[in-house]
This record gives structure tokens, sequence and C-alpha cells, in this order.
């Protein structure tokens, strides 16, 4: 049950990472750090999400053994 708590936790983290960046990057001028900042802000909102898919999917795992 908290594994799959866990995972709409970091989906939701995920989502407002993403959120945030696009949105900072509208709003201030990053100059030449702009691809950085969306490369790290895409690989962390990646890894968030795809980590708690899995968590998601290894609760429902457990769930029907």
């Amino acid at each position: 049950m908290w594994k799959e708590k866990l995972g709409n936790y970091l989906i939701d983290i995920s989502k407002y990472v993403l959120t945030g960046v696009v949105i900072s990057t509208l709003f201030k001028d990053f100059g030449d750090y702009k691809f950085f900042v969306y490369g790290v802000g895409v690989l962390f909102s990646a890894s968030t999400l795809v980590t708690g898919l899995f968590l998601i999917k290894l609760s429902k795992l457990k769930e029907d053994k």
C-alpha cells in the first residue's frame, strides 16, 4: 500500500518539476544555461516518473499474489 502511495507522490513531483522548469524559463532568461536547465529538469522529472511507475507496478504485483 505504501509503495502505491509513494509512486503516486513521485508522479506528482515529476509533473510539478516539469511544469516549474517550463514556467521558470518563460519568465527568466537563463542565457547559455537554458538547455542545461531543460536537461536537468527533464532528466529529474523522467527519473521520478519512472520510479513512481515502478513502485506502483511493484505494489500491484504484490497484491495479485
